[in-house]
């Protein structure tokens, strides 16, 4: 059943979107992201314009965490505190990343910048996740070599305006979550993504949050920066298209509870290799159509014989 998509001036098959959605709801449970580190690149590939591509995937995000961050704050897995903390530099992040984005989008670059990104952030962080996540196997099969790295400090302990953080056990400044957020809020209104993907590992490698915690309140700061987002582009860049967010969304819904209940079942080690193995994956997609893509160029060519 083909559906017209007003804002993004194309026809798109109505199941072929829920089903996308669903796909993006299931990681966003599974692993405490929004998913639109996939989601975003899925709509170019299907002839979405990335301007409307990023606007309107945010919108989709905000379902989705929501219906995730509710599964995860039933269990009692989610730290309100951090995640306040989070969102603080988030929101800022995001209106600067907004100005950003329609500054580039006037002189044309937008579509180039967006996908640069993709690759450049997807790469180094699916890397990095990768190699640390099998670092985490081996040592989950060490009780001794577990014991003694929790017991070591880094230079974030040292750091000034410590807070108390109680359902993560942690004391903390709070000036590494805050920039963590920022960078994310930035990420979020350039890229289309509610930035889990770097916020999850950040989370557990450098401020030592527990696994199960840090996937419910990376959630929580998702929903807030992302609707803030899509406001800010929907305002400013005219750019959200609701009839493509309504079907992103319904399918993110059902997709995130099932997620859900897939992360539970699966040990955290293995839940971030999966993770990194996904991002790798979408990171050499976007680099491959970037290098090996003369179809761009033929209809070019085309429209000026025209």
């Amino acid at each position: 059943m083909q559906i017209y998509l007003p804002i993004a001036e194309v026809s798109i098959n109505a199941f072929l979107l829920l089903g996308l959605g669903g796909l993006v709801g299931i990681l966003s449970g599974m692993f405490g992201v929004g998913g639109g580190f996939l989601m975003t690149p899925l709509l170019f590939f299907i002839g979405i314009p990335p301007a409307v591509a990023v606007a309107t995937e945010a919108n989709q995000i905000v379902a989705s965490s929501f219906s995730g961050f509710l599964a995860h704050f039933r269990r009692k897995n989610v730290d309100i505190k951090m995640g306040f903390v989070l969102l603080v530099g988030g929101l800022i992040g995001a209106a600067i990343g907004v100005q950003v984005f329609t500054l580039l989008r006037e002189i044309g670059q937008v579509d180039l910048l967006v996908k640069l990104c993709y690759v450049l952030f997807l790469g180094i962080i699916g890397i990095l996740m990768f190699f640390e996540s099998l670092r985490a196997i081996r040592r989950s099969k060490n009780p001794t070599h577990k014991r003694i790295i929790k017991k070591r400090h880094n230079w974030i302990h040292n750091l000034p305006f410590k807070a108390k953080f109680r359902t993560s056990g942690l004391y903390i400044s709070v000036i590494p979550p805050t920039c963590i957020g920022f960078i994310v809020g930035i990420l979020s209104a350039i890229m289309g993504v509610g930035g889990g993907f770097i916020m999850v590992p950040a989370m557990i490698y450098l401020l030592g949050m527990p696994t199960k915690v840090v996937v419910g309140t990376s959630l929580f700061q998702i929903i807030f920066v992302t609707a803030f987002a899509t406001v800010m582009h929907a305002t400013t860049n005219y750019t959200v298209d609701m009839a493509l967010a309504v079907l992103l969304l319904i399918g993110g819904v059902l997709g995130a509870q099932i997620g859900t209940r897939i992360g539970l079942r699966l040990k955290a080690e293995q839940l971030r290799i999966l993770l990194s193995l996904i991002v790798m994956l979408v990171c050499l997609k976007i680099a491959g159509d970037l290098v090996l893509e003369p179809k761009e160029l033929f209809s070019l060519d085309m429209g000026i014989t025209h």
